[in-house]
C-alpha cells in the first residue's frame, strides 16, 4: 500500500486530464462537451436536492419497485440479508452466451416482484426464467447481429432497461419481453457499444456510450436518457477510451461518476451534472466504482487499487496488486472492509478507511467480473472456471462450484438461491491463425442449498 500522493497517479504522466482535473471546476465546464439538448430539457436544480441519506444496507433509489445491477446506484454489491448456505448443488442450467468477446458476461438480475430473473445473453437475446427456472420468454433484439449484452438490466416496475453492443439502448417489458422503445445508436451521435448497466433516478438513466470517433480515437459519452420515452436529455463527450464501467451515484456527497479507459475517473455534481474533478491513473478503468463514506474505490489496469475523496477527487490510499485489476469491488459497511479481486488470481479484502490488507485468497485465475458481498461470505468468479464462496472474515474457501468457462458475471443472491453466468469454452479466440471454435455455450445458473 502507499500512502496519499505516492501512488502512480502521482508518478505517471502528466496530461490533458491531469491538467482538466486540477484547472478547477469552470475551466472544466469550459472545456466539457456537456450539453443539455434543446428542447428535452435536463433541469434538475441542484438547490432543490434533498434526498433521504440511507444507511448502507439499504439502496437507492429508495423503492421496492426498482432493481439494478450491484443493487443500487452505490454499486456496493452488498446483500446484507443474504446468508450463503455451507453447501450448495446446481439446482438448474440454461445455455446461452456463445460469443468470445473479452468482456464480463451479463448478470441475471430478478424483477422487483421477484417472480421472475431477466438474463441477457451476449448474443443479443434477452431470456425470461422463473426463479424455478422454466423459462417465460426469449426475444431476439438488435444487438444479435453485433457482440449482444454485456450489461445487466435496471427494472423499475415492469420495464427493463439496458444497453447492446449495436450502441442502442432498449426498453421492454418484462412480463411479456415486448420492446417499449429503442433509443438508436445514431440517436446516441452514433455510438458503438454500450456495455454498462444503467442507473436510475427520479424518471431519468444514466448511461456511458462507446465510439470509434472523433480522429479515428476510441472515445466515450455520458448520457442522460428519459426512462419513459428513451429521448436523449443531456451528454457529456469529454470521456477518452471506450468507457465500460457502469455509472454510480452517491447521493450523500451529491456526486455521479465513472470510469474509461482512458485510465481517467470522471466526476460529475449529482443531479446538476456540472464536472467537478478528475482523476487519472497509469491504465484503463473498467471495473464499476463503488462509492462508501464519501470514498470512491477505484481499480485500474496500472496495478493499483485506489480511494479517491469523493469531494474533491484527491487521492487517500492506494493499495498494490501488482497486475490488471478491473473487477467490481464489494463493500461490507457494517465492517468497513472493501472486497477486490485482481488478474494476481487473488481476491483482496482492505480496510476502506486506510487500505491496509486483512487477508487475501488464491482463487485460481484473473478475476474481472463482480464480488458479492452477504451477511456471511463473498462470492467470486474465477477464470479457473469456479464460483467461490469465501468466508467474509478469513477469506477461507467455503466452498467452490466448477463451470465450463470463465465465470464473469454478479452472482446474485435471491429468496435462498444463488445466480450467475459464464463465457462459453472457446478455443482459438487468442490466436489469430486458428478458427475460433464455440467448443460448449455458456450457461446461466441456480444454485440451491444441498438437501
Amino acid at each position: 500500500m502507499s500512502e496519499s500522493g505516492d501512488g502512480p497517479s502521482e508518478r505517471g504522466r502528466v496530461g490533458r486530464r491531469r491538467f482538466l482535473g486540477s484547472a478547477g471546476t469552470a475551466a472544466v465546464a469550459a472545456l466539457a462537451g456537456c450539453t443539455s439538448l434543446p428542447g428535452l430539457g435536463y433541469d434538475r436544480d441542484q438547490s432543490s436536492f434533498d434526498p433521504e441519506i440511507l444507511p448502507y444496507d439499504e439502496t437507492y433509489p429508495s423503492r421496492d419497485d426498482v432493481t439494478m445491477f450491484r443493487r443500487g446506484t452505490r454499486r456496493l454489491g452488498y446483500y446484507p440479508d443474504a446468508v450463503v448456505p455451507q453447501s450448495v448443488d446446481v439446482e438448474w442450467s440454461i445455455p446461452m452466451n456463445e460469443i468470445g468477446h473479452t468482456a464480463a458476461k451479463s448478470s441475471p438480475r430478478p424483477t422487483p416482484a421477484g417472480d421472475r430473473l431477466i438474463i441477457p445473453d451476449d448474443t443479443g437475446k434477452l431470456h425470461a426464467v422463473t426463479p424455478d427456472g422454466d423459462r417465460q420468454w426469449t426475444v431476439e433484439t438488435g444487438a444479435s447481429t453485433s457482440l449482444g449484452f454485456h450489461g445487466t438490466p435496471t427494472i423499475v416496475g415492469d420495464t427493463g432497461y439496458i444497453g447492446g453492443y449495436d450502441g442502442s439502448m432498449y426498453a421492454f417489458d418484462v412480463q411479456s419481453g415486448e420492446m417499449v422503445w429503442k433509443t438508436s445508436n445514431w440517436r446516441l451521435h452514433g455510438a458503438i457499444a454500450i456495455g454498462s448497466s444503467p442507473a436510475y433516478w427520479d424518471g431519468v438513466l444514466y448511461v456511458v456510450a462507446e465510439y470509434n470517433y472523433p480522429w479515428q480515437e476510441p472515445s466515450g459519452t455520458m448520457w442522460a436518457l428519459d426512462a419513459e420515452t428513451g429521448r436523449p436529455l443531456w451528454h457529456d463527450d469529454r470521456l477518452w477510451g471506450m468507457p465500460h464501467p457502469s455509472t454510480a451515484i452517491d447521493p450523500a456527497t451529491e456526486r455521479m461518476l465513472t470510469g474509461s479507459n482512458d485510465g481517467v475517473c470522471y466526476c460529475w455534481e449529482f443531479p446538476s451534472l456540472e464536472p467537478v474533478w478528475e482523476f487519472e491513473t497509469d491504465a484503463e478503468i473498467k471495473g464499476t466504482i463503488p462509492t462508501y463514506e464519501g470514498g470512491a474505490f477505484v481499480g485500474s489496469w496500472d496495478g493499483y487499487f485506489y480511494r479517491l475523496d469523493l469531494e474533491d477527487g484527491s487521492e487517500e490510499w492506494s493499495f498494490e496488486t501488482g497486475a490488471v485489476t478491473m473487477s467490481n469491488p464489494g463493500i461490507d459497511p457494517d465492517s468497513g472492509v472493501v472486497y477486490v479481486g485482481s488478474d494476481d488470481r487473488h481476491v483482496h479484502a482492505l480496510d476502506t478507511e486506510t487500505g491496509e490488507e486483512l487477508w487475501s485468497t488464491y482463487v485460481g485465475g484473473h478475476v474481472i467480473g463482480s464480488l458479492t458481498v452477504t451477511a456471511d461470505a463473498v462470492l467470486v468468479g474465477s477464470y479457473d472456471t469456479n464460483l467461490y464462496a469465501l468466508e467474509k472474515d478469513t477469506g477461507d474457501v467455503r466452498w467452490r462450484v466448477g463451470n465450463i468457462g470463465h465465470v464473469t458475471s454478479e452472482a446474485v443472491p435471491h429468496d435462498g438461491r444463488i445466480y450467475y453466468a459464464e463465457r462459453a469454452d472457446i478455443s482459438g479466440y487468442w490466436n489469430d491463425d486458428t478458427e475460433t471454435v464455440v467448443e460448449t455455450p455458456g450457461h446461466a445458473y441456480c444454485l440451491q442449498p444441498t438437501s
